[in-house]
Parts: structure tokens; sequence; C-alpha cells
């Protein structure tokens, strides 16, 4: 039963590791075998991360690309292959909402500028899940192999108050992934998202914080509508990702999202 979850021989790249919910995943899935190609444009902290995975016993290699950028996407996707062989899964995790797109008292709906919100969207869409599909896929068709994970959100399902560029962009990735499970099943890639719940992270730790430590009014508002009473922790997301990542525990699994959110979509009133 232990082998069905046995990454042992394949080669993982994660985009967005250098952020909290990638990094975690990047290290879960260097633990199950896999080697793991650590992609970000923050070196420092790119580089930090794969050294915290070599110490774990595991293999990995930073390399410093920025998603939004297709030539440096190839450049970055040749590196891998140079380096740690053909990658075998792809995990998308790099995205993010901006302050500027923000729906708050002094910023309406309507006040949002054109540039921002196409900004916000490519982030997320295409940065997060287009241009990468688009390098690193057309590779894994040809040899018939490949896994991809697509990280949405909660705000994908349900849009969320004053996050509305950042839902659109989440609920679009769910759409992407969908298109690409249903017309790359057939040569064998398989597409799939996990939905995380609230996990605290630098993005949006001045929505969730005061200035002291203290929960604000969003969050108290969040826990309540959370059966499991509590924000999730990174590593939470690690088993979602390992199983869509294996070719042998989810080899009939493409096109479904998987939410790691503590019930937070299951709750009403």
């Amino acid at each position: 039963m232990i082998n069905l979850f046995d990454l042992k021989g394949e080669v993982a790249v994660v985009i967005g590791a250098t952020g909290v919910l990638g990094g975690a995943i990047a290290e879960g899935l260097a633990q199950a075998g896999a080697t793991v190609a650590v992609v970000g444009r923050n070196s420092e902290r790119g580089q930090a991360r794969a050294k915290s995975i070599r110490e774990l016993g595991a293999k990995a290699e930073f390399f410093a690309a920025d998603a939004m950028e297709p030539i440096a996407l190839r450049a970055t996707h040749q590196a891998i292959e140079r380096s740690c062989g053909a990658p075998t899964i792809l995990v998308n995790a790099a995205g993010g909402n901006d302050p500027k797109v923000t729906v708050t008292a002094e910023r309406a709906f309507e006040q949002i500028a054109l540039a921002d919100w196409r900004h916000t969207f490519d982030l997320n869409l295409a940065g997060g899940v287009l241009l990468p599909c688009q390098e690193f896929g057309p590779a894994m068709l040809a040899r018939g192999q490949g896994s991809i994970i697509n990280i949405a959100s909660v705000s994908a399902h349900v849009p969320l108050s004053r996050v509305v560029t950042y839902s659109a962009a989440k609920a679009a990735v769910l759409s992407l992934t969908q298109f690409l499970a249903r017309e790359w099943a057939p040569k064998g890639v398989r597409v799939n998202s996990i939905t995380p719940g609230f996990f605290p992270a630098e993005q949006n730790r001045k929505l969730l914080f005061n200035e002291d430590g203290s929960p604000t009014a969003r969050t108290r508002s969040i826990l309540a509508h959370t059966p499991a009473g509590r924000f999730g922790e990174a590593r939470e997301l690690i088993g979602a990702a390992v199983f869509l990542a294996s070719s042998r525990a989810s080899s009939f699994v493409t096109g479904t999202d998987i939410r790691v959110d503590g019930g937070f979509l299951s709750q009403t009133i």
C-alpha cells in the first residue's frame, strides 16, 4: 500500500515553491522520493528551500524564473532537464492577491484600475497555470506521462468579499484545469487541482491579523465559518499533493479538485 505513494524516479517541478504553501508541497513530494526542482523569483528563499529539502535527505535544486515570462520558463525547463531529468510532475503554486485590487472602504469595486485587474488576473491564471502548462505540458504529452497539479482557492468556488479579482482568477483556474484534463487525458497526462482553505501566509497576513498579532474581524468571521475551527497548516496540503502526483495512487483521477479547507465550503447556516 505504501508503494502507491512512492515517487522515486519522478521529477517534480514546483513553481512557487518559494512561498509557504508551495514550499510545503515541494518538501512533501521530495520526502515521498521525487527529485524536486524548486522554481521561483526569489533566489534567497529558493536556495534556502532547496537546502532545507536536501537536509531532509532528499534531492532538490533551485531554478530562478518568473512564471509570467515564457522565455525564462523555456530556459528553466531546459536547465531542469539537464540537471534533474525530464519533469513528470508539475505543481503550479504561483499566484496571490494584490492590495491594489482589494475592495476596501477607500476603494470601491468600480474604482479598481483595469491595469491592476489585468496584472492580478495574469499572475494567477497566465503565470499561475497557462504559461507553465504550455511550456511543460507538451513534453509530458510527448512522453505519454505526467501529473499537473494547479492550486485553486475557496474563493474560486464562493467569491469572497473584498478579493474580487483574485476570486475571479481562481475560478478561471478551475475551468482551465478541467479543460486541460479533458484534452490531455487521452495522451496520459492528468490535470487536477487542490483548493486550500485559509492558511496564514505573507500575502494575507495583514488581512488576518492586526499589527499587535490579534485576529482581525475577518479572521473571526473565517473561523466561525470553518467547521474545523482553525486555520490550516501548510503541511496539511502534502497528502493531497502526493496522492495527485502519484501515477499509481491516482491513475484514474483527472479533472478533479480536492478541497483541503477544514470544511469551509460545506458550511452554510
